[in-house]
């Protein structure tokens, strides 16, 4: 047994916490006493390649089926895709650190600001800083959510009518532009929406459009639009208000991802150990990790284009929170019942099974 009292095979026996734990227990003692005996006199750390190796070779071994040679394919989709979950809820968590939407009386100053001379009509404020139909998610609005309309859930703002804009469109953008340039803020490319129409039987562009400009100073975003015909309260313009990105999410995100990622690993680790064969349920629990993955991707797949090229098409101040990359909640109904499948895959794969667990990473070099 290797002295206890060693510095360096202490820290040997910290980098074997990649294995197994019945690995540890079978092998931890042989290993460290070969690594010691390997080592130069005198060393107290083990080297970067040792240490590289140990990790490597561990994660590995937490995978079993020592024969395989797509098993770690298999578990990196599950770590990649647990990873961006964790890091989406990790997100969402840090933008309620966001300060509170602006107030009537702070939108109403903005827009006396931006449009001196003109008159707020109207001022709507934002129930929450993430809404769905404009109010806050409630349990009563879960199924709605889960069953087509999810993609109701978004960040809010504060909408403040301009009533007495004038009807030539390019003075009022003139205008905006160069008072926010004036007041300090960070104005981004002016955007084009072709104007429409929508009745019974379908929506026709009537050639006209919308322009928007959006804008940023500090943790304020602020989007003013200008429609090329009233609305029914005879508005022209409109100055939304909203939150930029706390700094907080970033942070969030890598710490949430990488947390999860881990834990994806470890846990698709300890399914594929658990149902090496033979084992009752390994075909039923492969067949579950095949439905999990494809659920919780194909909204990744679909969403996450569609959005990248939604803003290469328009300015963003603020861009969309992570969660929506990933398809949710507009495809949660995808999410639950993959998690569902996931939970059914892990009761499984606790049945007792048949024989001792095999000690995977007896066939892999520890060294490389």
């Amino acid at each position: 047994m290797p002295p206890t009292g060693d510095p360096l095979a202490r820290r040997y026996r910290r980098l074997l916490i990649g294995y197994p734990r019945d690995w540890r227990r079978a092998r931890a003692d042989e290993v460290v006493a070969v690594l010691l005996d390997t080592a130069t006199p005198g060393r107290t750390r083990p080297t970067t390649r040792e240490a590289v190796n140990l990790l490597r070779h561990g994660l590995r071994a937490r995978l079993g089926r020592p024969a395989s040679r797509t098993v770690v394919a298999w578990a990196t989709l599950a770590a990649v895709i647990c990873g961006l979950f964790t890091a989406a809820l990790a997100t969402w968590a840090a933008w309620h650190t966001a300060r509170p939407l602006p107030d009537r009386a702070a939108a109403r100053a903005v827009v006396a600001e931006v449009l001196p001379g003109h008159e707020v009509g109207g001022i709507d404020p934002a129930a929450a800083l993430f809404t769905f139909y404009s109010q806050p998610l409630r349990a009563r609005n879960l199924d709605s959510l889960l069953l087509g309309d999810g993609g109701e859930y978004q960040q809010a703002s504060v909408t403040v009518a301009v009533t007495n804009a004038p009807t030539q469109r390019q003075e009022v953008l003139a205008l905006a532009r160069r008072r926010l340039d004036e007041t300090g803020w960070r104005t981004y490319p002016t955007h084009v929406r072709p104007d429409v129409t929508c009745r019974v039987d379908g929506c026709t562009p009537t050639g006209a459009v919308t322009e928007i400009v959006t804008a940023r100073r500090g943790d304020t975003a602020l989007t003013l639009t200008v429609a090329p015909r009233p609305s029914i309260d005879d508005t022209y313009v409109t100055v939304g208000l909203s939150r930029a990105t706390p700094t907080a999410v970033p942070f969030a995100a890598v710490a949430g991802g990488l947390l999860g990622a881990a834990a994806g690993w470890l846990l698709f680790g300890w399914v594929s150990r658990r149902t090496e064969r033979p084992h009752p349920a390994a075909g039923t629990v492969t067949v579950l990790y095949a439905a999990t993955m494809l659920l919780w991707w194909a909204p990744v797949l679909l969403a996450a284009p569609s959005l990248f090229r939604h803003h290469l098409g328009e300015p963003h101040p603020v861009w969309h929170p992570l969660w929506e990359w990933l398809g949710q909640p507009a495809l949660s109904l995808f999410f639950v019942v993959g998690a569902g499948c996931a939970l059914c895959g892990l009761a499984l794969a606790a049945l007792p099974r048949r024989g001792p667990l095999p000690y995977a990473a007896d066939q892999h070099e520890l060294l490389g």
